[in-house]
């Protein structure tokens, strides 16, 4: 696995401090105000786990499965909401945490989904963001770092269902996700 990885990108300990900081971000910003957490499966896996630790306030947790990048996809292939397909979440105030925010198709749209079913607010929280030349279709209320448009593994984000265990944000050898380029 480790022959796989060409550089570590971001280490485990540059990443606990950032979750720490937007940890009390979050927490400063809603205060007293309950709130669901929301992470999106499986990739905010690992980030959601740190961040919660690190937040003194009162909240539920309720998941959802979403799928844009299935398999060998190496790019967004559309937002598919795998679980749940109804949400109890109308009058209360929701962050949403992802993994990474590239095309913003994906927030865009549990955002707007969830705000058709009458969430009070709809806040997010990503780990990672893309530099890309063309801007995301939604920006997240809470960033951790910003990066070069690399294909990335480790600290929940995967390849084809692997890596997800590295404990460091890495970037994957091109050889690994694209052979024949």
């Amino acid at each position: 696995m480790q022959d796989d990885i060409r550089d570590i990108l971001i280490d485990r300990y540059a990443i606990q401090a950032r979750v720490y900081k937007m940890a009390q971000q979050i927490a400063a910003d809603y205060g007293q105000r309950e709130f669901l957490l929301m992470p999106l499966l499986t990739g905010s896996i690992i980030f959601v786990a740190d961040l919660v630790r690190h937040l003194p306030v009162l909240m539920r947790i309720d998941v959802m499965a979403v799928s844009s990048y299935p398999g060998k996809a190496t790019t967004n292939q559309g937002t598919r909401i795998l679980y749940p397909t109804e949400f109890d979440v109308a009058g209360k105030h929701v962050l949403v945490i992802d993994d990474i925010l590239d095309s913003g198709r994906t927030l865009n749209s549990v955002r707007n989904l969830l705000a058709e079913q009458n969430a009070a607010s709809v806040k997010t929280c990503v780990l990672l963001k893309k530099r890309l030349p063309t801007a995301p279709a939604t920006e997240a209320d809470y960033l951790g770092f910003e990066i070069a448009d690399e294909f990335v593994v480790g600290y929940g984000l995967d390849y084809n269902g692997y890596y997800r265990n590295l404990p460091d944000i890495a970037i994957l050898h091109k050889r690994v996700f694209a052979p024949d380029a």
